[in-house]
């Protein structure tokens, strides 16, 4: 597929703005069938959920950030000609009580409405976006995705989901919870790490195992989302997002837990000044990698596979409304 090629050729140009917990995301893409195929992302950090998980509402000012970004992106979507655009959110919005709040002020300030994922759609959508990469038609995945404020968990081999759950554990959520200090202590993050793998042994294995059957060798991990990807930067030390040499790499655990070491020992202003760490991701990297770290040895698993598909791309395979 070229360049040249009429647009009738490449495919139908989609664009979708996600609004998570942490970031506000944009991707436009030709779709043809199952193949996406990007041509514009961006991201931008207005941090929705900060503050959050206090009062369980969003806060104003997080709110105008967030509206701002929106309005951005939708200018960025028409500019670039998407005949098509969808505007979804996920954890923050999904749970706070001053949602209609949100959603209004988006249409009002914005003009476009927000469609509110379920968890079980968000996980569906993960899915589907993630297999629609060729080199994991057939094989049986454990697929996670990350987020600011929830975790999906999907098991499936081809078109076949076995399980999919989303579960309340994400790195901003968790980022408030276990608050720490600059630099951060060695009791912090045992604490960090207590809690996180207490909640994933406790919650989210007895679930898995059964699918499972006990056997995690004969299942492929998948990582999708931010933390992954931003391990997969900084182990490879890439300045910006490269798709290309991301997609398909691999996280061994030893490396996740020397990443995780090697981040908790450093104030955040050394954090930032990291070759593949976005600056704005310096503090939420932080339980983002002992997530990874605690599901992989929870889990039974040595190595995760990271895939730069996942909510978005799933979304823009959806037919149109």
């Amino acid at each position: 597929m070229t360049r040249s090629q009429p647009q009738s050729e490449r495919g139908e140009l989609r664009a979708i703005i996600d609004i998570g917990t942490n970031s506000v995301k944009l991707l436009i893409a030709e779709v043809s069938g199952r193949v996406v195929t990007p041509v514009h992302e961006v991201s931008e950090q207005t941090r929705l959920g900060r503050g959050f998980y206090e009062t369980h509402e969003l806060q104003s000012e997080a709110i105008g950030d967030t509206l701002r970004v929106l309005d951005e992106f939708k200018y960025v979507a028409a500019h670039r000609g998407a005949r098509r655009l969808q505007v979804v959110a996920t954890s923050a919005v999904r749970d706070a009580r001053n949602q209609r709040t949100f959603l209004d002020a988006v249409l009002r300030h914005v003009g476009v409405k927000v469609d509110v994922l379920t968890g079980d759609l968000e996980a569906d959508w993960v899915y589907q976006g993630v297999t629609s990469d060729p080199a994991l038609a057939g094989q049986r995945l454990l697929i996670v995705d990350v987020g600011g404020g929830s975790t999906e968990f999907i098991l499936g081999q081809g078109e076949h989901k076995q399980f999919q759950r989303s579960f309340p554990l994400g790195s901003v959520r968790s980022l408030e919870r276990f608050p720490h200090s600059d630099p951060p202590t060695q009791s912090e993050l045992a604490r960090c790490r207590l809690e996180i793998g207490g909640f994933i042994r406790e919650q989210i294995a007895p679930t898995l195992w059964p699918v499972m059957r006990n056997d995690p060798s004969s299942w492929l991990l998948v990582g999708t989302g931010g933390a992954s990807t931003i391990m997969g930067r900084i182990l490879m030390r890439l300045e910006a997002f490269e798709r290309e040499r991301l997609d398909g790499a691999m996280l061994g655990l030893p490396q996740v837990r020397q990443l995780v070491e090697r981040l908790w020992g450093m104030p955040l202003d050394e954090r930032k000044e990291i070759v593949g760490l976005p600056k704005k991701r310096a503090d939420v990297i932080l339980p983002g990698g002992v997530i990874y770290e605690q599901l992989m040895e929870a889990l039974g698993f040595s190595d995760a596979r990271i895939s730069t598909r996942g909510l978005r791309f799933g979304g823009l395979l959806q037919p149109s409304a």
